[in-house]
């Protein structure tokens, strides 16, 4: 039997989705740890580029969470320090022919429906939001409500304002358990009791999964990141080729890379995105900085003669309906999942917070939990390309 225990739940992942766990639960009165292997934002978070999209998202539940995202994102931008850098400066996709511009009208609409502001964009308008673009585009479509924030500050800046108490470098080697029930963690340091434990672990959700005697087929999805050398404003929103989307959607484990450029409060452009399945294989892509590279100077010339000063790689969580799990584990009590965000996780780290601390106190959830339920791929073998590489 074990010990009493004086935490309400035990946080596992020091990322934005655990930090924001962390917040909403102790807004909500609980008192709760957070433990990490690494550093803070030391994963998946501090690899991204701080996204807070409704435009790639089409209608159903991974929208509305974003959509509450978003409303959650702009409070938290008055309550938190200014470094977490939230710029609401809206995206804008852009369309080569008039067939995309045709299939992004039919995206929106369904979008529109569920309360998303999508604003058309005749071609000779685009040069007024974006005077860099290339010539020649259709036309697209600008989304007001995207956003962005600075990842690692955002986490950091969450769980700091949580009050949490936080366990860094310190890798959880057991989920305790007693007669069948969740009851806390065991880490390289310390044991940890509490009669909930959050699964918030990203890329490695599957192996904490585990550990609690289920199952979660989260895998890894590799993409890279240029950061080019400083620049004045010659990209004010987020803009990104309609092809974006479908690489979005896909489930391929090739190589995928569509241009999305963005520039920042600091100057330089961010120019992404690529995605592949290739494990934890964390060696460089020369293939994938290529297409990158000649993506984004297709979409804006102006940046042909640009340097890159440094590129970055991290891996998404990656689940096979493209939908996170969060939410009790019904296979394993005391356990709730929330990872599986893949490349949304910055965006929709809030509302999947809110949920999470709803669940823990018993209170009624904003959103419906049933699509993100983390038993909804049943009890199937793992997958063929499960990463090897474990917290």
């Amino acid at each position: 039997m074990l010990k009493r225990h004086s935490l309400d739940a035990v946080i596992i992942g020091a990322g934005v989705v655990g930090a924001a766990c962390a917040y909403y639960a102790a807004r909500a009165g609980l008192s709760v740890a957070v433990v990490d292997r690494g550093a803070v934002a030391g994963g998946t978070t501090g690899a991204g580029e701080g996204n807070l999209l409704v435009s790639d998202k089409e209608a159903g539940p991974e929208l509305d969470l974003a959509l509450l995202s978003a409303r959650l994102w702009t409070e938290l931008a008055g309550a938190l320090p200014p470094e977490v850098e939230y710029e609401p400066k809206g995206g804008l996709v852009v369309a080569p022919d008039e067939a995309t511009v045709k299939a992004l009208s039919s995206f929106a609409e369904g979008q529109r429906a569920a309360g998303v502001d999508a604003v058309e964009v005749p071609a000779h308008a685009l040069y007024d939001l974006e005077p860099h673009l290339a010539p020649g585009l259709a036309g697209g479509f600008h989304y007001p409500q995207d956003a962005q924030v600075q990842p690692a500050q955002a986490a950091a800046r969450l769980l700091a304002a949580s009050g949490a108490e936080t366990f860094l470098g310190e890798e959880v080697t057991e989920v305790l358990r007693d007669r069948g029930a969740v009851r806390g963690v065991r880490t390289t340091r310390r044991q940890l009791l509490a009669p909930a434990v959050v699964n918030a672990a990203g890329t490695w959700g599957a192996h904490i999964a585990r550990l609690a005697g289920t199952e979660l087929p989260v895998l890894p999805r590799r993409g890279f990141v240029l950061v080019t050398e400083p620049l004045p404003r010659v990209v004010r929103h987020k803009v990104y080729a309609a092809d974006y989307i479908a690489d979005v959607a896909s489930g391929s484990a090739a190589l995928q890379s569509s241009a999305v450029v963005e520039g920042t409060p600091a100057g330089p452009v961010l120019i992404g995105a690529t995605r592949e399945r290739v494990g934890f294989d964390r060696s460089l892509s020369t293939e994938a900085l290529r297409r990158l590279a000649s993506q984004a100077a297709a979409l804006f010339p102006v940046l042909g003669g640009v340097r890159v000063l440094r590129t970055y790689h991290g891996f998404r969580p990656y689940l096979p309906d493209h939908l996170p799990a969060i939410g009790p584990d019904p296979r394993s009590p005391g356990l709730l999942h929330a990872c599986g965000h893949e490349g949304a996780g910055i965006g929709l780290a809030p509302a999947t917070g809110l949920l999470i601390a709803a669940a823990l106190t018993g209170a009624d959830p904003e959103l419906p939990l049933h699509p993100f339920h983390p038993d909804r791929f049943g009890a199937g073998p793992a997958p063929a390309d499960t990463p090897e590489e474990h917290p």
